[in-house]
């Protein structure tokens, strides 16, 4: 799969680095969300990281640009709803990856570099299988297993304690001695192959679900509410790490992780310390050929620097250890026929194609389904028109090798030419939305005058395949925010004709028996699959139904708190294409109420030079007010968003400014690094406060807050005379200590 060509951070505008981050850090969180909490990854681990490093080098390029929901430092995703929260006493940070030999060597000799001060020291390191599982802490308190958590995002995980007590490997009391009288124990889940198999046949044997994967279906045992479905799932551990600890477990990470054999935990019998990088990749090569006949899914090989006192003085950089990197495996390959390409219709209209394939095992997993990314990805051209495998397009009836990227995401290497049936023909890419028959139409850029490599279905609130996708983002958490009404309700009422569009979610209650009616079946149903699982039968029935009762009032009540809106969650909930977050609020702001962008929208749609009729707002260029106006324009949105307005009253947006503030109305800019705040935080609280926050200092600028580390703004502030402040006398300047 070739990347998308990009414009080099050097030479994006303002504008342009705005929208890109904003586009980023939804992509990224939804990765996140898609990887760590649903078990069910939606993109390559390559991908990921490539979407990681352009997020920093935007950021870098661009400090005053970088959001409140920025994935910097942010690892992982928010706890699933349905346990309870634990904050952990150490994050439990990712890994730097490496797909190379030379990745490898690099990693060494930044480590020589760093550390050549130290004369005659030699820089030892550790190297071990990356299990694919689940990531756990296990808190151990006087040798007593008190707590363990998922990783969560990073920070907070989710309580899973009674879970992980069903693990034969996860000691109760730990044995010998030397432990810490606190310390938190980390290392993988995971369910080895022929566990996996047994699973699988039992239940097919009961009629019950399919399971894809060893990793995803740990993942998903592990969040079981009842700890006895857990227990049936014989799930392993293996630890390889710690977090907080009230003293260090030994003086180097191997010696700890043969502490933690002594203590009754299972490790990684192929461990070993090494000192260069050739022996390194040479046990990479080991564990490589070894793979297959382990037992339990690996998907690479992990180096740590040895000694502990090194780790803690090379330290860390955003989000990972700088000590630490993950040697990735090459995705295993094998060869399938496309039978046909379907087109599915996302949230936001994508018409994204998928080729139906003969099924092929890769991998260890049956692979079906793939996917072709974009028309231009088919016809085998990049975003710039130029070819890619060869200028050779995808065909239905071709032989193509299939990959799994990272051993999870399926894709097409190529295309076996030479096995191209005589009779196959290009795809037409279909230029109407094949569900609710609106147009597909492909975006220009104004600026780069290039077609946007993906055909969106212009039907929006009104297509019946965008809708459970808009629905769920219409109730999310930054959006109206309703709780209780998640994506799993969202699903169910969709299925049961009970809500097809957001104003129907505020008239459910009219609907109340069918709603109680469509809740108690799926409880059944989940309650027969329990059953099958763990062998038990339910008590307590009655009294369980009159507590569903209560949650069901529970809804009604949490959607009749959300009839009166905030205006600029409102505009985000519509889910209009690229306006998230911080684009809705600038609306809001300019426009004050739901009524104004209604008229403005309407007169963008019918002017002919959309440009010239919406007014000049800070942040928000051609891009965003092209989507207004094809939204405005559509007289099927126009009806479904005046039914909306029939049940809800967004409030008009008020920009409180405290009366004594000593900054409204003045200019502000911050530099440096902030070490009280994050510089997102810094921005947020000066619009508070009624200030203007800019990106570059000019003489306009009334005050440049400087941090350590100031640069050329600094500069540029004493030479146009502007009062420059440290970020203690910032916050005494706007009354806070």
């Amino acid at each position: 799969m070739s990347e998308l060509i990009q414009k080099d951070v050097a030479d994006l505008s303002e504008e342009e680095a705005r929208a890109e981050l904003e586009h980023l850090a939804a992509a990224i969180a939804a990765a996140d969300i898609a990887y760590h909490q649903n078990d069910a990854p939606e993109i390559t681990d390559a991908a990921y990281d490539a979407l990681k490093r352009r997020n920093d080098a935007i950021e870098e390029a661009f400090p005053e640009l970088v959001r409140q929901d920025s994935p910097t430092g942010r690892v992982g995703a928010a706890p699933a709803e349905g346990f309870a929260k634990v904050r952990h006493g150490a994050p439990m940070l990712s890994l730097a990856k490496a797909y190379t030999d030379q990745d490898v060597v690099d990693f060494i000799e930044r480590g020589q570099r760093f550390f050549q001060r130290d004369e005659g020291l030699e820089l030892a390191f550790t190297a071990e299988p990356k299990i694919d599982g689940l990531s756990a802490s296990l808190r151990y308190e006087n040798g007593v297993f008190v707590q363990g958590a998922t990783r969560g995002n990073g920070s907070v995980g989710e309580d899973i304690t009674a879970n992980l007590r069903t693990i034969g490997d996860i000691p109760e009391r730990l044995a010998g001695s030397g432990w810490p009288e606190v310390i938190e124990i980390r290392g993988e889940v995971y369910m080895t192959y022929a566990e996996f198999q047994a699973l699988k046949a039992r239940s097919a044997a009961s009629g019950g679900q399919d399971y894809v994967n060893p990793r995803n279906t740990a993942a998903g045992s592990l969040r079981q509410k009842d700890p006895a479905i857990t227990a049936s799932r014989n799930l392993r551990f293996f630890a390889y790490a710690w977090g907080l600890a009230s003293g260090e477990p030994a003086a180097s990470q191997y010696e700890a992780v043969q502490k933690f054999a002594e203590w009754g935990f299972a490790i990684s019998p192929l461990m070993v310390r090494a000192t260069s990088a050739d022996e390194l990749i040479a046990h990479y090569r080991l564990i490589e050929a070894q793979r297959a006949s382990l037992g339990y899914d690996i998907d690479g090989v992990v180096y740590k620097v040895d000694q502990i006192e090194l780790q803690k003085r090379w330290g860390f950089v955003t989000g990972e250890p700088r000590w630490a990197i993950a040697h990735k495996f090459p995705a295993e390959q094998a060869t399938s026929v496309i039978r046909k390409i379907d087109i599915q219709v996302g949230r936001t209209g994508t018409l994204a194609p998928v080729a139906r394939l003969e099924p092929v095992s890769v991998g260890g997993v049956v692979v079906e389904n793939v996917t072709l990314h974009n028309e231009d990805y088919i016809k085998g051209l990049d975003s710039n028109g130029l070819p890619i495998r060869e200028g050779i397009d995808i065909r239905v009836g071709d032989s193509v090798l299939v990959q799994r990227a990272g051993d999870v995401i399926p894709q097409i290497v190529s295309v076996v030419l030479d096995k191209r049936p005589a009779d196959a023909v290009p795809y037409e890419f279909p230029h109407t939305c094949p569900v609710c028959g609106s147009p597909a139409t492909r975006e220009v850029n104004d600026k780069t005058g290039k077609e946007d490599s993906r055909r969106r279905c212009t039907g929006e609130l009104s297509c019946p395949a965008q809708a459970v996708e808009g629905l769920r983002h219409f109730v999310s958490r930054g959006a109206l925010d309703i709780e209780g009404l998640g994506a799993e309700n969202i699903e169910l009422f969709f299925a049961k004709d009970l809500v097809h569009n957001p104003a129907e979610i505020f008239t459910l209650h009219e609907r109340r028996a069918e709603v109680q009616a469509a809740l108690a079946e799926r409880r059944e149903e989940q309650a027969r699959a329990r059953e099958l699982a763990s062998g038990k039968v339910r008590k307590n029935v009655r009294s369980a139904e009159s507590r569903n009762f209560e949650g069901l009032d529970k809804l009604f009540s949490a959607i009749d708190a959300r009839r009166e809106p905030e205006l600029d969650r409102f505009i985000f909930a519509l889910g209009i294409r690229h306006i998230g977050e911080t684009t809705a609020a600038a609306l809001a702001r300019t426009f004050g109420t739901m009524d104004e962008l209604i008229r403005v929208g309407k007169q963008v749609a019918a002017s002919e030079d959309a440009m010239a009729v919406f007014p000049s707002v800070d942040g928000i260029g051609g891009t965003v007010v092209e989507a207004l106006a094809d939204f405005f324009g559509n007289e099927r949105n126009e009806a479904v968003l005046a039914a909306l307005l029939a049940q809800v009253r967004p409030r008009p947006y008020v920009i409180n400014v405290a009366a004594d503030s000593a900054i409204a109305g003045k200019t502000v800019v911050f530099t440096g690094s902030l070490e009280k705040m994050t510089r997102s935080e810094a921005k947020a609280m000066a619009e508070r406060l009624g200030a203007k926050v800019a990106g570059s200092v000019s003489a306009k600028t009334d005050i440049l807050v400087a941090g350590p580390g100031a640069g050329s703004k600094l500069k540029t502030a004493q030479e146009h005379g502007v009062e420059v402040i440290s970020e203690d006398e910032w916050f005494e300047r706007v009354g806070r200590s």
